[in-house]
């Protein structure tokens, strides 16, 4: 396997260099009337190259003027890319030329403001065709947030403001992934996550009613979408709490917990956007010599928990940079 592309290890501010892509169809409807008619949209979603940030935002169609819509308001939120990945879809290559018509424009536009805007040009890499493996730091975005919004939503169909009202909590979740420790502080339990570097602490999400397990149907809308984003939650962070415990039976040996490792602890009842923390303070090894059974320092209290129940946060063989104004920027990035 080769090494990381340097656009994935640049020391550079959020949403700075971006992977972009589509996932859909989803049907929507123009209303919450009983006769409403459905039409197709679309999620597309950005995910920075060096942070692994994510924004998610609801699309109407794949044109290109859709797009061009979509990528202004990207802009307006998150600042101008100077790169954008993507495969070779028709409406990124007629998104592509039009930029460069512009700029070619402002170029010859002699005005002080025609040199400085040609200056804001975007370098824009396409993947090869077929190739969907290229652009795997989005991708793996796309089939994360695509497979659990299938299994979630189902067969609902819901307008377009509850659709786009449901992207924008799960872009949350997604920004909320623990990447690694803050610091070798044993009694620092703090993780740096997406969100430190778009706002500067983790996310939060608002108070909500646990609706998971209540029947879709004694729902209203709004509790409805609360339950999706709840379930959504439950399922995605199982999986990244199993991807962190992954174990090769009789083949491979895996690198055993040690004394001091931050771990997330599992708990399938957590709140959306909670990760519980904790630091391994002794361990007990059965008859084999192996780890099996560990106390775990959960804020001021020891618990005892199997080393199965625990998830350890790759931390080692990571690099930090410095970065001015936005914290520390990973130098190598987690893939899901």
């Amino acid at each position: 396997m080769g090494d990381l592309p340097p656009d994935l290890v640049r020391t550079i501010q959020p949403f700075a260099g971006v992977g972009t892509d589509f996932a859909g169809p989803f049907f929507v409807k123009s209303s919450n009337l009983r006769n409403a008619r459905s039409h197709k949209a679309y999620l597309c979603v950005f995910v920075c190259l060096s942070t692994k940030a994510v924004h998610l935002e609801l699309v109407s169609a794949l044109s290109t003027e859709a797009f061009l819509a979509k990528l202004g308001r990207f802009v307006s939120r998150r600042g101008l890319p100077d790169l954008i990945g993507s495969d070779c879809g028709t409406n990124y290559k007629g998104t592509d030329k039009y930029l460069k018509e512009v700029v070619e424009f402002l170029s010859s536009n002699r005005t002080y403001l025609g040199n400085a805007m040609s200056k804001k040009g975007i370098q824009w890499k396409f993947d090869p065709p077929a190739c969907p493996h290229w652009g795997g730091i989005f991708e793996a975005v796309v089939k994360v947030a695509k497979t659990h919004l299938r299994r979630v939503i189902g067969e609902t169909i819901l307008t377009f403001e509850e659709l786009a009202t449901v992207f924008c909590k799960i872009e949350a979740v997604l920004n909320s992934l623990p990447l690694c420790p803050l610091s070798s502080d044993p009694n620092d339990f703090e993780v740096l996550t997406p969100g430190h570097f778009l706002i500067g602490q983790p996310l939060n999400a608002l108070p909500e009613y646990p609706f998971r397990e209540t029947n879709s149907s004694r729902l209203s809308r709004f509790d409805l979408l609360q339950q999706m984003t709840h379930s959504f939650w439950h399922r995605w962070s199982l999986e990244y709490l199993h991807l962190l415990q992954q174990r090769i039976k009789w083949s491979d040996k895996t690198d055993p917990p040690r004394v001091g490792d931050l771990v997330l602890v599992k708990e399938p009842n957590a709140l959306p956007l909670y990760w519980r923390r904790g630091r391994i303070v002794k361990l007990s090894y059965g008859s084999d010599g192996v780890p099996r059974v560990t106390e775990v320092l959960v804020g001021d209290s020891v618990f005892q928990r199997a080393v199965a129940t625990l998830s350890r946060l790759p931390i080692y063989s990571r690099t930090y940079f410095l970065m001015p104004g936005a914290g520390v920027c990973l130098g190598k990035i987690l893939t899901i």
